[in-house]
Formats: structure tokens, sequence, C-alpha cells
């Protein structure tokens, strides 16, 4: 079942405490959920670059075979979306350094023809009103899934109201799940937000795990214990590729893509694919990332999760 992303694809330049900055890499939200997605399932992308996007980068997204790109345009005479990150000791923290919107500013890319039967769909951060004028370019989907920032919380709100009466699924992470619901406990306000419209709320707590409200039931999920940890830009965007990627998967087979079990199944799947991304700058892991690899380490955190 066809599974599409709308977001951002950047150029981004990230300093960490522990390696020399690295500028000039690939980055956007519609980047690492694709590729994290793209281990399950074929991909469909839509995002806007510049013509200054460097065909080095592009060569990157081709190394994902199952990636479509057909609707990543490239528009003339702009510039492509750029941004800088500078993180703290911990790595649980970060600061912008420059953003410069440039090309996302403008007029959203348009969705190709031959997208608009994909059935599961995934608007990944960019502003409110964007990712509804995307939604309602999928006539017949299954499964909506959203993700927001504090941007659009503070400044969008309205707008943003409107896309979660419309949604399926909203992923945010927890300081942003508070800060949406008013509430500091973030149990309570992951299910304080299904009141808001979507089926599901999913609460990423980065090393801590992610909280999983859903109108049939209450779920916790431990992060995967990783050792390394080079960059953690795109760990919650490779985490909802990987949640959605085995839903497709799921939707292949039959089954409910919006059940309780099944979500709580699939968020298995975008922890362990986070926990790689995490590992090297980019989606340089991604890119030497094995299937065998995933299997094995799903294994493993299959048994960590065991109890009697």
């Amino acid at each position: 079942m066809a599974l599409v992303v709308t977001g951002t694809v950047s150029i981004d330049t990230i300093y960490t405490p522990h390696a020399a900055p690295r500028e000039g890499v690939l980055g956007g939200s519609c980047t690492y959920f694709a590729a994290a997605a793209s281990f399950f399932t074929p991909v469909r992308m839509v995002a806007v670059v510049g013509e200054d996007f460097p065909p080095g980068l592009r060569s990157t997204l081709a190394h994902f075979r199952a990636i479509d790109t057909e609707g990543l345009e490239a528009r003339a005479g702009a510039k492509s979306f750029r941004w800088g990150g500078r993180y703290h000791k911990n790595m649980d923290h970060r600061d912008s350094v420059f953003t410069e919107l440039n090309v996302i500013a403008e007029r959203p890319p348009v969705v190709p023809g031959s997208y608009r039967d994909s059935r599961l769909v995934f608007l990944a951060n960019t502003h409110p009103g964007v990712q509804m004028g995307m939604l309602e370019q999928f006539p017949r989907p299954a499964l909506t899934v959203a993700d927001t920032m504090d941007l659009w919380i503070d400044g969008e709100r309205d707008a943003l109201l409107s896309l979660l009466r419309r949604i399926d699924g909203l992923v945010l992470n927890y300081d942003e799940a508070e800060q949406l619901s008013g509430k500091a406990n973030t149990v309570a306000a992951a299910r304080s937000l299904l009141a808001l419209g979507p089926r599901f709320v999913v609460v990423k707590k980065g090393e801590h795990g992610c909280i999983l409200a859903h109108r049939d039931g209450l779920a916790a999920l431990p992060a995967y214990p990783s050792e390394t940890v080079v960059d953690p830009t795109g760990a919650g965007d490779s985490f909802a590729g990987g949640m959605m990627g085995a839903l497709a998967m799921m939707a292949e087979r039959g089954e409910d893509v919006r059940s309780f079990e099944n979500i709580r199944r699939a968020l298995a799947s975008g922890t362990v694919i986070a926990s790689f991304t995490i590992e090297d700058f980019s989606l340089d892991r991604l890119v030497r990332l094995s299937r065998a690899e995933i299997d094995w380490r799903a294994g493993e955190f299959a048994r960590m999760l065991r109890v009697g």
C-alpha cells in the first residue's frame, strides 16, 4: 500500500562537542523519514529544493532505491533550505545556529498525479496550512499522520487545531506535547491531545523512549540503549519513518493500521531505525545499513522488552 511523505529536504551544518563540524550535509524531515521508511516499503517524497541543491546530495538519496523522488522538485531561481544546529555536551539538546528558509518560504511543491492514490500519508513538520493543503490532495487515505513543532503551536495554533481534526495520528516531542496541551505530565498531555481529534498520539522522549496514547489504550516503549551517539539530527524523523514503513507492510497484509496493537508494534521498528541514524552524521549510517543489521537489532530489542 503506497506510502507518501511531505516535508523538507535541507542542506545542514552540524556542530557537536565530539567531532569537527560537518558542513553541507543532507538533512530535512522528508529526507530522514523517507530513508528510514525505505527499509520497509517503497516511499514517495514530496518536497522542494533550490537549483543550488548539490548533485552529491541527490546521489545520496538515489542510494535508497525504494525512494521515489518524482515529487522532489528542483525549483529554478530558488535557493535550498539550509539549517545549522549546535548540540550541547549531553547530545540531548541543541541550539539552532542559523535557519535559511529560502525555497520552503515559497509556494509548496506540487503533488504528482501518480502519487494521489497514496493510502498512507505522513505530513512531516512544516506549516499546518501547508500540511492541510497537502492532505487534501490524497482523496482516499487509509492512515494520515502528522508531525509538528513549537513554532506552529505558538504562532499557528488555529491552523494546527484544524489539521488535528482531520488526521488519524500526531507525532511530537514531550516539550511540544506539554506546550500544546498545557499539561506538564507526558501521559496526561498525550491523553488530553486525543480530545483534539486524532485517534492516537505518539510523544517522543529521546533517550527515554516514547509514549503512545490511543483511543483504545496506553503504551510506553524505551529507546534502544545506544552506546554510540554521533549526530542525533533526524532521529525523530527516522523514528516516524520506521513506524510508518512498518505500518505500510502491515497494510499490505490486510491488517488494520489504525489499531492500538499494530501501532504499538510499529513503534518498535521506528525505535530500531532511529538507533542507527544517530550513529553517524546525516544519512551516513543509513547508507551503510543492511536489512540483516536491522533484523538482528530488532530481535535484540524484542528480547530486552520481554518480561518473565
